[in-house]
């Protein structure tokens, strides 16, 4: 029997793939969530080990369990939520190794001084396909995933369209992962008619006509799309 085992906060969409891909990689896991919502999703989907309970209670961490040689992967699909686990797991198990998923500059600069060893940032990862960054077998799983060359998955070039609702909105400010797609860079027009990646550190503003170079499953990038083609109010 396998001797890793990892911790699981959270449980969505895009942890869900993280959990399957633990599993194959021969890891004892346990999902832990704080909401019935995310709950009953992770039985729902075959998993035994989940615990329900306040993540923001040190107590309630305490029971975890959890000891120096055992993985913590916080996931929780609020940043700021997030941000606090981080700091709370950090204070309370020092030793253990903590992984944190982050989906904006801002996030992974919070993340890090929270306590977090490793910060996983979609954007940075996906926008330099780095595969070895990491010499740790979890981060590295999460960072495969992220780039998985599965062939359900594209690289799609999306115009801004006319009255779109995405106009003058500056990207840290958008939540691309919401629409479970990750955006690498961009045609900023305001700044330049060159691509550009998203980790170049600039402050970019999404404008009609802006193309945005964005990775995810062919249906949720149709259906993003679809989306952003609603009018401004």
């Amino acid at each position: 029997m396998s001797n890793k085992r990892a911790f699981l906060f959270g449980y969505d969409v895009q942890s869900a793939f993280i959990a399957k891909d633990l599993l194959k990689d021969n890891f004892v896991l346990s999902i832990v969530v704080n909401d019935k919502e995310s709950y009953d999703m992770a039985l729902k989907d075959g998993y035994v080990s989940v615990v329900l309970l306040d993540i923001t209670d040190d107590e309630e961490l305490k029971k975890l369990d959890i000891s120096e040689t055992d993985f913590l992967v916080c996931m929780m699909s609020d940043n700021h939520l997030n941000v606090f686990l981080t700091l709370s797991l950090h204070d309370l198990f020092s030793s253990s190794t903590i992984i944190a998923l982050s989906n904006s500059l801002h996030a992974t600069q919070k993340l890090k001084m929270a306590g977090a060893n490793i910060v996983v940032d979609t954007y940075r990862v996906s926008a330099n396909r780095i595969n070895n960054i990491i010499q740790n077998p979890i981060a590295t799983k999460l960072i495969d995933k992220l780039l998985s060359t599965d062939s359900t998955l594209s690289i799609r070039e999306i115009v801004i369209p006319t009255n779109s609702f995405l106009d003058k909105i500056m990207v840290d400010d958008f939540d691309f992962n919401r629409y479970k797609i990750i955006l690498v860079g961009m045609i900023d027009r305001r700044l330049s008619d060159k691509f550009m990646f998203i980790t170049t550190g600039l402050e970019h503003r999404l404008d009609i006509g802006d193309i945005m170079v964005c990775i995810g499953y062919n249906t949720d990038l149709d259906n993003f799309e679809e989306y952003i083609k609603r009018e401004k109010i």
